[in-house]
């Protein structure tokens, strides 16, 4: 490819055109739906000589993820992908991977965590992991799922960061509905992701390191705290990356997408390809003359705390809708925004609401709803559910 192309491609065909650009080192996967696409495409660009990479077909998710690490701390640029209970089998790897600081870029379609089964989109498989120690970015569409591969290269491998990342996109929705994607050429994403120099490759005989040694209490807090530096550099590195990629691409984007925020009185707080609906439904309600807004967490980890902070200050209302649950307890994305609401020093008024689990649709005259719930101080101190058949939209935890 010799220049930029606009292609209709899905999210997940995306994803693995990034990596063909890319070349990886080693890719080691064991698909599941909706991911498939992603180890499946790769595959076949090994097996045509598109790549040079060592694709490593294993017998489970588990392995498939230690093979990665594996491969990351001896040196390699690493890539794989997964979704659902094959991310719920790799849990044990990833806190490991992230402790070796191994930069690690892994593509995570979002696909709802049985039982009962379900192969469609919510954010339950992910949000386990948020406190794993890797970077987690949410896409929207299959445009930003390509770039976000390429800036994710590159963040992950920065010695100021050197951690993991999940590049996020909603199953099914995102990951296999055919949009226009501009890809970049072929030399122009060598020239971006450049090649990875591995300060600490455990195959460096010259200069021997140890990974995974046993830690007493003398030295495990101090790791620990490492990691936490490492991920609070995130935000300032990926920022200049964005930037570089933006004079290529002439896109930006921010961890924390504000969409005619800055003067609104009622914000809906989301994530991915769901946020949407919700920026048609701030426009509709613009024209109405109702100061309406959104903001869209790209970065949920970390969370993008001062912008939101900014941004939150001054509303008469917010609503926050997570594609998932905690049972028993707030739901992942309510409690990071509440947490920062608790800073301000005003009270903002703050809704959770619960949408979208096992691939539930979610419509503009929902988002209405939430507004008309906001404007008219209709607030619960208990969760609320959308679009729930049996019940409708009403207080739910008792």
């Amino acid at each position: 490819m010799s220049s930029k192309m606009k292609v209709m491609t899905s999210g997940n065909l995306a994803f693995a055109e990034a990596m063909r650009q890319i070349n990886p080192d080693v890719v080691a996967a064991y698909p599941i739906t909706p991911s498939t696409e992603i180890p499946m495409r790769f595959a076949d660009f090994v097996a045509n000589g598109k790549v040079d990479s060592e694709y490593v077909a294993v017998e489970s998710e588990h392995s498939a993820i230690s093979a990665c690490v594996g491969a990351s701390i001896s040196g390699g640029r690493v890539m794989t992908a997964s979704s659902a209970n094959g991310v719920a089998l790799m849990h044990e790897i990833f806190p490991i991977a992230a402790a070796f600081r191994a930069p690690i870029v892994f593509g995570l379609v979002n696909r709802s965590l049985g039982a009962p089964v379900n192969i469609h989109c919510d954010h339950s498989d992910s949000m386990p992991e948020r406190d794993s120690g890797w970077i987690q970015i949410y896409c929207e569409d299959a445009q930003e799922v390509y770039d976000s591969v390429l800036l994710a290269t590159r963040l992950a491998e920065d010695p100021r960061v050197l951690t993991p990342v999940f590049v996020c996109q909603d199953g099914f929705i995102t990951s296999h509905c055919y949009e226009p994607v501009e890809l970049l050429a072929d030399e122009t994403v060598k020239n971006f992701v450049g090649e990875r120099t591995a300060a600490y490759p455990l195959l460096d005989t010259d200069n021997p390191v140890s990974y995974g040694s046993f830690t007493m209490s003398e030295y495990y807090f101090e790791i620990k705290r490492n990691q936490m530096e490492g991920m609070n550099n995130v935000l300032p590195v990926y920022r200049e990356l964005a930037a570089e990629l933006e004079k290529e691409t002439g896109r930006n984007y921010a961890p924390l997408e504000s969409y005619r925020a800055e003067d609104a009185d009622y914000l809906i707080v989301i994530m991915s390809s769901a946020a949407g609906v919700v920026k048609d439904v701030v426009d509709e309600l613009r024209e109405e003359g109702v100061k309406a807004g959104a903001l869209r967490v790209r970065f949920f980890r970390p969370f993008p705390a001062e912008e939101l902070t900014a941004l939150a200050r001054g509303k008469k209302g917010i609503a926050i809708l997570d594609r998932s649950a905690s049972i028993g307890g707030t739901a992942p994305l309510a409690a990071e925004v509440k947490s920062v609401l608790y800073n301000l020093e005003e009270r903002v008024p703050a809704q959770e609401y619960i949408f979208g689990l096992g691939g539930r649709d979610f419509y503009a005259q929902d988002a209405r709803a939430v507004f008309e719930r906001m404007a008219a101080g209709d607030y619960s101190a208990r969760a609320r559910f959308i679009g729930l058949l049996e019940r409708g939209d009403e207080d739910v935890r008792a």
